[in-house]
């Protein structure tokens, strides 16, 4: 089952789970997901942008855990899910411009005559936007939520969820 939902298993994993006091179990569930999760795909030699990234930014995040001084990681701790929300958005949005993420999950259920269509496409470009905008609106809330004294569930909780649920139902 190799579909976009399974290469956010880990970020789910972290937004569910960090906290102030719990980001880095949140950074190192995340990180054993993730691999967990990329190994079928390294063994068949098919690895996805998004498996890559979530590897790669979850590694860096457990490092960080591990070697900073806690002092030198309250903004870590304050902007960690901004900060992956953000990193997504990075990852989502630059990959329009070498083959969209969505792209190489719809490639493994579309036949291969369609993948130059046009259309094949247009709807993966549409779809990688919707998606992309969805993890800066993440993002942006989570910046928010930080600067302001009151609405921090409904910026960090509320707006996230449905962002990204209306991305599942557009897709």
């Amino acid at each position: 089952m190799n579909t976009p939902f399974v290469g956010f298993v880990p970020w789910i994993i972290f937004w569910v789970v960090a906290a102030p006091s719990t980001w880095e179990y949140a950074t190192l569930g995340a990180l054993i997901a993730a691999v967990i999760l990329a190994v079928p795909d390294a063994q068949k030699r098919s690895l996805k942008l998004l498996d890559v990234a979530t590897v790669a930014f979850f590694a860096v995040f457990s490092v960080l855990a591990i070697f900073l001084d806690a002092a030198d990681l309250d903004w870590l701790e304050d902007y960690s899910q901004a900060i992956s929300s953000g990193a997504l958005a990075v990852v989502v949005l630059g990959s329009l411009a070498f083959v969209p993420f969505t792209e190489q999950y719809a490639r493994e259920s579309a036949p291969r005559e369609v993948w130059d269509t046009p259309r094949f496409k247009e709807v993966n470009r549409r779809l990688t936007v919707v998606w992309g905008l969805a993890f800066a609106g993440s993002a942006i809330c989570g910046v928010i939520a930080q600067e302001v004294d009151s609405g921090q569930d409904l910026l960090n909780w509320i707006i996230p969820i449905i962002l990204i649920v209306g991305a599942f139902k557009y897709t």
